[in-house]
């Protein structure tokens, strides 16, 4: 199996040794439904893809030209082409990475609350956030993934041993040290591609401090779900969303001086410098595929009902 990674990216790693603090109530500040996503509060990425991949991301207009992106009052949709056979002299898939005008830092917790994530061979799709210059400013992925069944990672140095109930891949953070990799935390098979999209879905939180910085994953259906995330509540408390996935906490990673704010960004890409190396991909998954498969990428689109920020 593949896995898929929570990254926090910083260049520079500072010992603390300070302690967790109690996980505290956040009022919501700002939500994204439906047409809040193309109405402004979201500006739409047109440069060359910075993770080298096989894509070439739109602007609005062309986006909403060839249904790339379209919403209704409570659901918005963001995929990628999937009818043009291209030619290898041709730009990549056209594709969408939308990020947020608004910036989020510490404390605050985000609720994402996604009924359908993209999925195919050579996917890259990604629900992140990140501060200027980057990487030196921080990354935090909340959902990544390539290809099919995947999984979650972060990035400074972390103990080996945490509270969380994902398994440790890596304990090095610092972006300089592992090409940007991150602390890898891995997840479970639902919270990914086809077994998550057949179960409807689910909701991916992220409570971000000065001093830690803690996922979690619920799936649909699933009576673990605190009330709060899946009504979408305007106040949530943290303390009731149990042990998270991943939990990064500041033993040797100075929280509060490595990651600024964050914009917020919903992105998919495809093959490029991770989900285009053989580690990750199969070889069937190159390029070439990309190029000549355009209906395999029919399913290649998020459906998200909303994203919630609390601080």
């Amino acid at each position: 199996m593949h896995s898929t990674f929570i990254h926090l990216l910083s260049s520079i790693v500072i010992a603390t040794g300070l302690l967790r603090v109690h996980a505290a109530t956040y009022t919501q500040s700002t939500s994204y439904i439906g047409n809040d996503f193309i109405s402004g509060d979201f500006n739409f990425f047109t440069a060359a893809d910075p993770t080298a991949g096989r894509v070439t991301y739109v602007d609005q207009a062309t986006a909403a030209a060839a249904n790339l992106t379209f919403a209704t009052d409570d659901v918005f949709v963001l995929r990628a082409d999937d009818t043009t056979v291209l030619s290898a002299s041709d730009p990549g898939r056209k594709s969408v990475r939308l990020e947020s005008v608004l910036t989020f830092g510490s404390p605050s917790a985000m609720v994402l609350d996604i009924a359908h994530m993209p999925e195919g061979c050579g996917t890259w799709p990604a629900l992140w956030t990140y501060g200027p210059n980057w990487p030196s400013t921080g990354e935090i992925d909340i959902m990544e993934g390539t290809l099919e069944p995947q999984t979650e990672r972060i990035a400074c140095t972390m103990p080996a041993t945490r509270t969380q109930t994902g398994t440790v891949l890596n304990d090095d953070c610092a972006a300089a040290d592992d090409g940007n990799d991150g602390c890898g935390v891995e997840f479970a098979a639902n919270t990914f591609g086809p077994s998550f999209n057949a179960a409807g879905g689910g909701w991916f939180g992220m409570e971000r401090t000065s001093t830690f910085i803690s996922i979690w994953f619920w799936p649909r259906g699933s009576t673990t779900v605190p009330a709060g995330v899946s009504e979408g509540d305007t106040e949530v408390v943290t303390d009731n969303w149990g042990t998270p996935v991943a939990y990064f906490p500041n033993t040797d990673c100075d929280i509060a001086s490595e990651f600024e704010a964050h914009n917020f960004v919903i992105n998919l890409t495809f093959c490029g410098d991770w989900a285009g190396i053989t580690s990750v991909w199969d070889l069937a998954c190159a390029a070439n595929y990309v190029d000549a498969n355009p209906s395999a990428f029919s399913n290649a689109y998020f459906e998200i009902n909303s994203v919630r920020i609390y601080e």
